[in-house]
This record gives structure tokens, sequence and C-alpha cells, in this order.
């Protein structure tokens, strides 16, 4: 039988390998690494390896032990929302902080095609930046007990000899986890055809920065949050006042639909005084509840783009999101 290559090993393993990564670490950028730092520990150490367990247990193993080393180095990733008080729509957005936020990463990370539509259920719901974040209230080792038993389906003695503990340890820290989870809110349900429609009237406001039009969409307490900035506002007027300021980036912007985090997402192109074409700005989360848009979640950092293949510029005459299909707005959302 052939032997299986590197190159191999890493098409096979590498997409799940990243979805790990992503949940234990909340930061698409710091899972790229640390996959990267995985091929790299496995590659050097394939001698060792004793076929004990199954090659993919063994690359789970290196990459939690990756992540861990790297959660002790850096601060636990939060939403603005949980953590601090919301601000005002006067107000400087302040310091910026890259290590501390949540931020969203490609469905085609997180989400494997073909699977069955229970499993793909759970899935969305362990994607989504309110669950990413809810996960990062645990510990370390609780989160990565959770995510291999939940998550990627690996069996208690998996699970025990991976974090090198016994299955009575490893059943008890799924136990904590899963109890800490479990008042967290029910997955939301399928977009409806109304939701769609919301979704399609909100970018076609934004694009046209019709502010009175995008604003009567939103909820009374909607929120907008800005990471990696840490200030967010609530309430339809902050809302307003907020993309009302003078010279706002949001004038003449451009969104494109993107499947990010199993949520209704879009890829935002900014045209600076000036500047053309537009240039990537931020991927933004929209959260859709009782009929108006509830939550907005705009990912100020172009180097998103690059994982959902999008450049950094858009062309003259590239399609926005009304040259597409209807379904392509949110396919794939939960």
């Amino acid at each position: 039988m052939r032997a299986v290559t590197w190159d191999e090993i890493d098409a096979l393993h590498r997409q799940e390998l990243l979805g790990y990564c992503y949940r234990m670490l909340g930061s698409p950028l710091d899972a790229e690494e640390a996959v990267q730092e995985t091929m790299m520990r496995a590659w050097r150490g394939h001698d060792g390896f004793a076929g004990t367990s199954s090659l993919r247990v063994w690359l789970f193993r290196i990459a939690t032990n990756v992540c861990l080393d790297l959660l002790r180095q850096r601060p636990r990733r939060e939403q603005p929302v949980d953590v601090t008080v919301a601000g005002d729509a006067g107000a400087p957005l302040g310091r910026r902080d890259d290590r501390r936020w949540i931020a969203p990463a490609p469905d085609n990370w997180l989400l494997p095609p073909g699977e069955d539509p229970a499993e793909i259920a759970v899935l969305h719901e362990s994607v989504r930046l309110a669950f990413v974040a809810a996960l990062h209230c645990l510990s370390p080792t609780q989160r990565a007990t959770l995510i291999l038993r939940d998550v990627l389906k690996l069996s208690a003695d998996e699970t025990a000899t991976l974090l090198g503990i016994t299955v009575a340890a490893a059943n008890g820290l799924l136990r904590r986890a899963r109890r800490r989870l479990a008042t967290r809110p029910a997955p939301a349900a399928d977009l409806t055809a109304d939701q769609k429609a919301l979704l399609e009237r909100f970018v076609d406001a934004f694009e046209r920065y019709d502010i009175p039009a995008l604003t009567a969409l939103l909820h009374d307490d909607a929120t907008l949050s800005m990471p990696p900035y840490g200030l967010w506002l609530a309430g339809r007027s902050q809302l307003e006042r907020w993309f009302l300021r003078e010279a706002s980036p949001c004038r003449g912007a451009r969104a494109i639909p993107v499947k990010a985090n199993g949520s209704p997402a879009f890829a935002i192109y900014h045209a600076d005084q000036g500047q053309q074409p537009p240039h990537a700005f931020a991927i933004q989360l929209v959260t859709v509840r009782d009929g108006r848009i509830a939550a907005i979640d705009m990912h100020l950092d172009p180097r998103l783009f690059r994982l959902f293949g999008l450049p950094d510029r858009l062309s003259t005459g590239s399609p926005g999101v009304h040259s597409g299909r209807h379904d392509d707005l949110v396919s794939s959302h939960a």
C-alpha cells in the first residue's frame, strides 16, 4: 500500500484542525498559526507516532497542546457587549486590541459539507460568536473536552488519552463544561423567507447610505460592536447617530455576502474620499430577532478578508449583493 504523504495528511485534516483551533482560541488568525505549528510538530515527531491511536487523534493531541501553550500566553477572548458598558456615539473608537476580542471565521473552516442535517444543526450552534464566547468562559481543558466530545465526537477513551488524563477525569470535565453552558440561549432556527427579505432591505439601505431606512429595520435596543475596538453602542438612536456622523466611512460602502460562523454575514468594502476602488474594511455579522435586526457586529480587520478568499480591493464593476440570487445572500445560515 502506498504511503500517505504529508501533503495528503495536511489536506485531509487541516479544515477540521482549523475549526477545532478556532473554537479553542477564538481567533481565525491564531487558529492558522496553531495549525501550522501542529503540522510542524507532527512532521518533526512523526517517527515517534506509535500507532496506538488513530492519526486523527494524534494530530488533535498535538493541536490541543499547541492551543494550551498559546492560551497560557494570551488573554481570554470575549465580546465587548459581554464585558464593558455601552458607549456613546460621539466617543472615539479608542485603543485597538487584537488579542482580546472574538473574531469571525469562514464557514468552510467550521461546517464540513455533506454532514447529516442533525449534525449540521449542532455544528451551526457550535460556531456562532455567542457560543464561541461562552466556550471561552470555560477553562481551557474544559473547553477542549467539550469540543472533542460534543463537536468532534471523539470517545471518552480517545479524549482521555488525548488529554493525558483518566476517563473519569475527562467525563468530569465534560459534565462541568456542559453544566456551565446549560443556560445559554437555544440555537436560532433557520432563517425564514421574511428574515431573508429583511436582510436584503438592510443591505440595500446600507449600500445606499439611507440611514433612516436602515435604522427603521433595527430593534429599539439593537447593538453595534466594532472589534478589535472595545466601544459598542446600544439603542436605535445611538446607532443612527453613529452612522450619520460627519465623514462617515460607510457612505458609498459595498456589502458582499460571505459565510461566517453559521450566521448572516457580509464583507464590507469602503470607498474613502477619493480612494477607488473600494478597499477591505470589515466583516459584518448580523443577528436577526423577531422580524428586526438585533445586533450588528463589525469586525474592523481587513486581514480577515484573505480567509474568505476576498481581495483587498474591489475592481471597478465588481458585482454587489444585488447581482446574486436571493438565496445567495443568506444561504447556509441557520
